[in-house]
């Protein structure tokens, strides 16, 4: 069963960076090269949304982020640590919020349990 545990939350003022990390436990290395890595956040009072996704085909990762973090968040991954970063940069307090990290294979969604990052203006 693997499992997720992010880390690298907290508190930053405006213009300030932090990084993600998200540890999942209970796969092998060949095994989680396979799976779509995401973030995702939730704000209080809104729904969750994609942030940035990272998926592996051979040597090459390929990353997607949403326009609200384009330019400022780079997502990354190692498989040979079954890690997955976000890298965020230029911090805004609109990016407050809980960041959960998600690996998807198939039908198979496994979710962490989310870091918060709140940053103050």
């Amino acid at each position: 069963q693997v499992q997720l545990v992010e880390s690298g939350g907290g508190l930053v003022q405006a213009g300030g960076s932090l990084r993600l990390s998200c540890a999942a436990s209970g796969a092998s290395g060949s095994t989680f090269r396979l799976y779509i890595m995401r973030w995702y956040r939730q704000a209080p009072g809104k729904q969750r949304e994609l942030v940035a996704s990272i998926r592996s085909s051979g040597s090459t990762n390929y990353a997607n982020y949403a326009d609200s973090v384009k330019d400022r968040f780079s997502i990354s991954r190692a498989n040979a640590k079954n890690t997955v970063y976000l890298q965020m940069n230029s911090l805004k307090p609109e990016d407050t919020a809980v960041y959960y990290c998600n690996a998807n294979l198939g039908t198979i969604n496994i979710w962490g349990q989310g870091t918060q990052v709140t940053v103050s203006s």
